[in-house]
């Protein structure tokens, strides 16, 4: 009796390490899938990838991505997650939040969001834009971008409304004003007029989003 409690007590002591493991497990195939899905997408383009040739690459099955994904918008909705998070070790919402909070000076606040536009804009523009010129002939990617910018306009809103809390906002302009001049400096078709259009190096286009949105909000 004594026996069998000791190895009970050994396997309960393990789960919580097998759950742990499992977690890790789970998480590192949701970032391959959604790496080689990115990768398929830029090279084939979104009508001709295949949800089959996406779980090749990644090492999973095509049961795998349907049901942790529910097929290429998912995998389109992930990938855009991800590229949001920006290049550093914390999440650019994050970083932004927390400037908002601690930092006094609007036009510094602003300023470091066209840091933010820079950094972010380069990696999520070629998934961005080839989806939105695939949404022509592809119903599900037209609702996937209409979802996508309402959701980028609650964000711009949720700044807004900060600015006019922290009486920052200039007194002619209302929140919905404020959060229609954050929405379009922060699209990607802005960053593709300017950058990839007009060949604008990527350090004056953060400093032209800034002092753009500078001069319509304050």
């Amino acid at each position: 009796m004594a026996s069998m409690r000791r190895k009970s007590r050994t396997v309960k002591r393990k789960r919580p390490y097998d759950v742990t493991l499992r977690r890790e497990q789970a998480n590192q195939n949701h970032a391959r899938i959604v790496e080689m899905a990115e990768r398929r997408f830029l090279r084939d383009g979104y009508t001709k990838t295949t949800i089959a040739a996406i779980a090749k690459d990644a090492g999973v099955s095509v049961d795998t991505i349907y049901k942790s994904f529910g097929g290429k918008p998912g995998l389109i909705r992930a990938i855009r997650t991800r590229v949001l998070l920006g290049t550093g070790p914390i999440p650019a919402e994050q970083r932004s939040d927390e400037i908002q909070l601690h930092q006094p000076d609007p036009r510094e606040i602003i300023r470091r969001w066209g840091e933010f536009v820079t950094e972010i804009a380069p990696i999520a523009a070629p998934i961005l834009l080839l989806v939105r010129d695939a949404a022509g002939t592809h119903p599900e990617l037209r609702r996937l971008l209409e979802e996508m910018d309402e959701d980028r306009l609650r964000r711009m809103t949720d700044n807004a409304r900060r600015f006019v809390a922290a009486g920052h906002l200039r007194h002619d302009m209302t929140i919905a004003d404020a959060a229609n001049v954050l929405w379009t400096y922060s699209s990607i078709e802005l960053y593709e007029l300017l950058v990839l259009r007009r060949n604008m190096p990527l350090k004056t286009y953060g400093r032209f989003v800034a002092e753009a949105m500078i001069a319509a909000l304050l």
